[in-house]
């Protein structure tokens, strides 16, 4: 792993790893030590969960960690407008690599009600973020395209808006729910994972200033962006 101040990302603070699983072991330890950090100073650690095979592995490793799960807090950033035990869903990602393993209790665990369709869905999960802000930690990944979350390049959402639906996703299902960035930066911190050579063409857009989601949400909020080899390229 090496730390660096030269990677495209300037709003940012940043990390290389050599692949995946070097990147999942160290998130894991990170918001482990993260969240025991924060609760000596609050009741609650609140934190936004992504989707997507960036974070299987980390989730698996902080469902062995040692940790009073008991005063953990479970969101989630976006989700697909499936029925709840779809294995597409996210909050399925979650429940079966960390919070089942760990044996959370369902109570802790604020799932987005997706499967009541886009608009419903948003609607009825605004109450829980406003309730949760602002949120400790915001974990995000990124997609080929420069989205994360459910932040798709050239959506438009609102300024007053914590939640909103997306009715026409640019890939399946088109329907989802998704925090918008003004909820996934108002946070102590975002950490966002970006792996693999698929991803290389968006961080060379990002290096470039293209105007992306998650370059956007990166730019404003208290966020670190760690990478991958072949995410970097030839950036590194």
């Amino acid at each position: 792993m090496t730390t660096s101040n030269n990677l495209p990302f300037p709003a940012a603070s940043g990390r290389v790893f050599a692949d995946p699983p070097a990147m999942a072991h160290a998130a894991s330890t990170m918001i482990a030590e993260y969240a025991a950090m924060r609760l000596t100073q609050q009741d609650y650690f609140r934190i936004v969960l992504a989707g997507g095979t960036t974070f299987a592995l980390t989730y698996q490793l902080l469902s062995r960690t040692a940790a009073d799960w008991s005063r953990w807090r479970f969101y989630f950033g976006d989700e697909r407008c499936v029925p709840p035990d779809d294995p597409a869903r996210n909050s399925q990602l979650a429940w079966t690599t960390w919070l089942r393993p760990a044996g959370i209790d369902p109570r802790q665990v604020f799932e987005i009600p997706a499967e009541l369709g886009a608009v419903a869905g948003a609607a009825a999960y605004t109450p829980d973020v406003i309730a949760a802000l602002p949120f400790d930690l915001v974990l995000l990944g990124m997609g080929e395209d420069g989205h994360t979350a459910s932040v798709f390049p050239g959506q438009i959402s609102l300024a007053d808006q914590l939640v909103m639906p997306v009715t026409h996703a640019p890939k399946p299902p088109p329907q989802r729910v998704t925090l918008t960035p003004a909820a996934l930066c108002n946070a102590a911190w975002v950490l966002i994972l970006v792996t693999g050579d698929s991803k290389r063409a968006a961080v060379a857009a990002w290096r470039d200033g293209a105007a992306l989601p998650v370059a956007q949400i990166a730019a404003g909020s208290r966020s670190s962006v760690w990478c991958d080899e072949a995410a970097l390229g030839n950036a590194i």
